[in-house]
């Protein structure tokens, strides 16, 4: 790695962070004040925060409840390295961590575990986060206990677990767009001290706050989303736990309005931000239905030698969404989004009566998907020298796919189901079935130094079936994922650690009718060096991390609109690097800093497929630019800062004030560089009043109204003659009022 001014400048912020609490604190050094300490289990024992060497970002469940943490998207926004982008339709988002992306229809690149249990399909990750006790985010590699969706890092959301008295909560609350929330909890014993139960639930609604001109209606809508979760804690014994959980999800929300960019009417300009036309035009108004349904049961047995740990997992979730795909109308623009050439193919083969230029193209998708998964571990005893994981993990996945583009006839949803009309009839049929064995061994060398390897091998199974052809495609992905980790403790306010990992992201099929198949498994190996400090007498928290990887096969994701095809694609050669820092400091008694600063620089070294070079090449890619580029989705720098003053208003009631402030830096959205977004400022506002029994706050989200793109597809990629982007929400404000009995 080259020592540069991108270096200089992550040691001058390091120093930066600590030098103004120096002088801050040391006028006060007798003062008692101190940072609240962190337990997280993200490595399946539950240890200090500062005591793990990884680096982890983490939320207890009062930073939940002062940041109005409600949603993935919110605590995404104040993890450094970092983000997550809407698109496509409402249940759908692409995280990025650490120059890592999500795959549209693939697997995540970061393995989300909710009580235990893996939640393996992207449409999983976007939730309402309610009644939540905990948000662990580990970076890098954590395949080795997490398995093949842990190759950019792992986040672990834990919820509150039932009580043996009797509680609960109702929380209310109203926003701009007519926008309106409902939370709830329940819990108690049934049997004192044997059977536990806790029951929560969440609806959201709002008429949107991003409008269709064409239509004059919110394109952004959600007519509902609620979800209901109940858990049951059964103490069978002094040594045996049952946890068993069900929940379910159902929603009906606006889909897929994204926006033809015309750059101010300058079709040479590509730089993958907002322009003049900000708004969906649409003559089809967007629809995503969906549900799902999870039931899962832990069976935890304590012994002599360590705790035996059984989770099963199921779920059912199906999604389909009716949507425009010319992404305007005849009234805006003849030519329906630089969809002229189709429309003219589809004319002159008498294809329908209507001219060209006089309709449009829908599009249509129909997800059906099963999972069923069980994992076995054993942990031994955490005060031992030696201490050990083993465990297993077995997962089998079905998943229907039906894609449909149908001629924009009349402007209704309906037409889809016109065979008359579909002219892209693309059906898959995905069975999959995955295990892996795991380890990890710790061994504390001195009473300052421990050793940690850890080993896990996955083998995925993989089989397509065209119900239309009957073509039957097979192929297995293994991957064997060694991580070893050597920790140093200073003193016992610091530590150090260096960590070689590695992590996995299986291949798989494209539909059937696609140019390019197939597409192979990524693999990722990491390089670590990082440190855990607490100075002043654990009034300020910092930590650090610096990483290097190398992604063999990086996996990429564009879309062919002219012809319907969802493409995922593999570079061959990908190197990343970059830092994480993380900071909390304890000003006052009254007074808190918090934030963190991210840094990911990736380089596409090689791209490796002849196929791949020559179906970009005729599209208009020019693929002499990729080389020496930066991966898809990538944001350089992301930086967040808060401070929160909680002051007495009455000897009953206390007041808190916050503000966080958030920097996206340059995002970059394909392969070739040539469309990136600019830097964006985000700034929220928080005001809180509360009381033993209740509380109310009031907030505002995107205070400055900054208009972006949480997703762009360069019309190269997408077989246009224009680009689409997906406009980010505007501002949000609201208040809402919590009641606890």
């Amino acid at each position: 790695m080259t020592y540069n001014r991108k270096n200089i400048l992550a040691t001058s912020t390091a120093l930066a962070i600590l030098m103004p609490f120096s002088a801050a604190f040391a006028a006060d050094e007798e003062n008692l004040i101190t940072l609240e300490e962190i337990v997280v289990t993200s490595q399946y024992r539950e240890q200090r925060l500062q005591e793990v060497p990884v680096a982890v970002t983490a939320f207890t469940s009062s930073d939940i409840a002062n940041a109005g943490i409600s949603s993935t998207q919110d605590f995404i926004d104040m993890t450094p390295n970092m983000t997550l982008d809407d698109s496509f339709t409402y249940g759908n988002t692409f995280v990025v961590l650490r120059g890592v992306t999500q795959i549209n229809n693939a697997d995540s690149p970061v393995a989300i575990v909710v009580d235990g249990v893996p939640q393996n399909n992207q449409k999983q990750f976007k939730m309402d986060l309610f009644d939540i006790e905990r948000i662990e985010v580990l970076k890098g590699p954590q395949g080795a206990l997490y398995g093949r969706n842990a190759i950019g890092g792992a986040i672990n959301i834990v919820t509150k677990q039932p009580t043996n008295e009797m509680e609960g909560k109702v929380t209310a609350g109203i926003s701009n767009g007519v926008g309106f929330n409902l939370d709830g909890v329940v819990s108690g014993p049934i049997v004192e001290d044997k059977v536990l139960f806790r029951v929560a639930g969440s609806y959201r609604q709002t008429d949107g706050l991003i409008n269709n001109d064409f239509l004059d209606q919110k394109a952004d809508f959600v007519d509902h989303d609620y979800s209901f979760r109940g858990k049951l804690d059964i103490r069978a014994s002094d040594n045996l736990t049952l946890d068993l959980r069900a929940s379910y999800r159902k929603y009906q929300a606006g889909s897929s309005y994204d926006v033809p960019v015309r750059h101010n009417g300058d079709p040479t300009i590509r730089d993958g931000s907002a322009n003049d036309i900000f708004n969906p035009n649409e003559n089809i108004l967007g629809l995503t239905n969906g549900e799902t349904a999870e039931f899962t049961a832990k069976i935890d047995l304590e012994t002599e030698y360590g705790v035996l740990t059984s989770i099963t997992g199921y779920t059912d979730l199906k999604e389909y969404y009716r949507a425009d795909i010319d992404f305007s109308n005849q009234a805006f623009d003849p030519t329906f989004g630089g969809f002229a050439g189709l429309l003219g193919f589809l004319d002159s083969i008498g294809a329908f009566p209507t001219p060209a230029g006089t309709i449009g193209i829908g599009q249509g998708q129909d997800l059906d998907l099963d999972l069923l998964s069980q994992e076995v571990r054993f942990v031994s005893p955490d005060e031992d020298r030696f201490r050990y994981i083993l465990g297993g993990f077995f997962i089998h996945t079905n998943r229907d796919l039906h894609t449909r583009l149908f001629a924009d006839v009349t402007g209704e949803r309906s037409q889809i189901d016109d065979p008359s009309l579909v002219f892209v009839n693309s059906q898959e049929s995905n069975s999959n079935d995955a295990w892996s064995l795991f380890g990890q061994a710790e061994y504390d060398l001195t009473d300052k130094l421990m050793a940690q390897v850890s080993l896990r091998y996955d083998e995925d199974s993989r089989e397509q079936t065209d119900p239309v052809s009957g073509l039957v495609r097979e192929r297995t992905f293994t991957s064997v994922q060694p991580k070893a980790t050597l920790t140093y403790q200073f003193n016992e306010d610091s530590l150090g650690y260096a960590t070689y990992s590695t992590g996995f992201r299986s291949g798989g099929f494209n539909a059937p009718v696609v140019t390019f198949p197939v597409f192979e498994d990524e693999t990722l190996t990491n390089y670590e060096l990082g440190a855990k400090t607490s100075w002043f007498d654990n009034r300020l928290v910092l930590n650090a991390a610096v990483f290097y990887s190398n992604s063999d096969d990086f996996q990429f994701f564009f879309l062919d609109l002219a012809t319907g095809q969802q493409i995922i694609q593999n570079l061959e050669d990908v190197a990343i690097w970059g830092l994480d820092i993380d900071f909390q400091a304890a000003l006052t008694e009254d007074i808190k800093l918090f934030g963190g600063i991210g840094y990911t620089d990736t380089e596409i070294k090689k791209v490796g497929s002849e196929d791949l070079i020559a179906g970009l090449t005729s599209a208009g890619v020019d693929m002499s630019l990729v080389v020496g580029s930066r991966t898809p989705k990538t944001t350089d720098w992301t930086i967040n800062a808060g401070i929160q003053y909680d002051f007495e208003v009455t000897d009953a009631i206390e007041g808190m004030l916050r503000f966080d402030y958030e920097y996206r830096g340059k995002k970059y959205w394909q392969i070739d560089n040539q469309d990136v977004q600019d830097p964006i400022h985000m700034i929220n506002l928080r005001a809180t009043a509360s009381a033993e029994s209740w509380s109310v706050s009031a907030y505002v989200k995107n205070l400055l109204n900054e208009r972006y793109y949480t997703d762009f597809n360069p019309g190269e990629f997408l077989g246009l003659a224009i680009d689409v982007g997906y406009p980010g929400r505007p501002r949000v404000y609201g208040a809402e009022a919590t009641f606890r009995f």
